[in-house]
């Protein structure tokens, strides 16, 4: 049962009601934002909960035991509240949401109802969904080791043992050119062979992007001039001359491990796993012919 605070119980208790819904949303880059379906701005504890400049409720939903509950948020894209580079460039992935009720005409009167982070965030036009998932979330992701043929470690980090600082994994370059949404004509410090940047990171350390990270398709020299792929396009213009720096990428298998990075002994996958066809495949010298039928006879 929840606890109502006396002052809140109190303003409940008189009839008529002055209640409304605000959030508070605190981006991992340590931005806090107020939000509220209210059509007046509200201050709490410092923070300006905006009127009609971002959120509005749009589903909630509430399980018993450990499953996962959650719910929606809607609101309109617009620069005094939420932006929408900002979300293709995800600075609200992740971010963490506050629900209150609150009465109004007495702010101090309030009960915090739920703690979610942002997961999926859908974008229509100038509007926008994201996805509440609630504090049972985190029971539902899935812990510990990876049993499979490839690496489950990330380059670079502990269990990896690739020190991503060294100028053999790491460069930083500039763009020169557009050659598409996402492909780039660049230069680069320092000569590389192609692929070498393949499936690797690429973050912006100068322009509209600074600090935003990216992943890398391909990387290849077409003529003179070196070709950087992208999955996906930058959330904001980028302009020639815009700098960048690289680090290599993995596609974590063993070959990869032991001939690019010499590093086989930290290799953190099963390479010699047997897969699926083994089960089926016939003994050396087996005399079953592969007709169709049953292997088992």
């Amino acid at each position: 049962m929840r606890d109502i605070p006396a002052v809140l119980a109190g303003r409940l208790a008189e009839g008529a009601t002055t209640l409304c819904h605000c959030w508070a949303l605190t981006r991992r880059d340590g931005v806090a934002l107020g939000f509220t379906d209210h059509d007046r701005d509200i201050t709490i504890d410092g923070l300006t909960f905006a009127a009609r400049t971002g959120l509005e409720a749009a589903e909630a939903s509430a399980e018993l035991g450990f499953a996962v509950g959650g719910g929606d948020v809607a609101g309109a894209l617009s620069s005094a509240g939420i932006a929408p580079d900002d979300i293709t460039a995800g600075l609200y992935d992740g971010a963490s949401v506050e629900t209150w009720l609150v009465d109004w005409s007495a702010p101090e009167a309030r009960l915090l109802l739920d703690v979610a982070t942002i997961g999926e965030i859908r974008c229509a036009g100038t509007a926008f969904v994201a996805e509440l998932r609630g504090l049972m979330q985190a029971l539902d992701v899935e812990q510990g080791r990876l049993y499979r043929a490839t690496c489950d470690a990330e380059l670079g980090e502990t269990r990896c043992g690739i020190d991503l600082g060294d100028p053999r994994w790491r460069t930083s370059g500039a763009l020169l050119g557009m050659a598409g949404p996402s492909r780039f004509t660049v230069t680069l410090d320092g000569g590389f062979v192609d692929g070498w940047f393949a499936g690797g990171r690429l973050r912006w350390t100068s322009g509209a992007n600074t600090g935003l990270d990216a992943d890398v398709r391909a990387q290849a020299a077409s003529g003179d001039a070196i070709t950087l792929d992208l999955w996906q396009p930058p959330a904001r213009a980028v302009v020639p001359g815009d700098g960048f720096s690289l680090t290599a990428g993995c596609d974590k298998r063993f070959s990869t491990c032991r001939q690019k990075f010499a590093n086989a002994l930290n290799f953190q996958g099963f390479p010699h796993m047997p897969g699926n066809d083994f089960v089926i495949r016939p003994a050396p010298g087996s005399s079953t012919a592969l007709d169709g039928g049953s292997l088992f006879r």
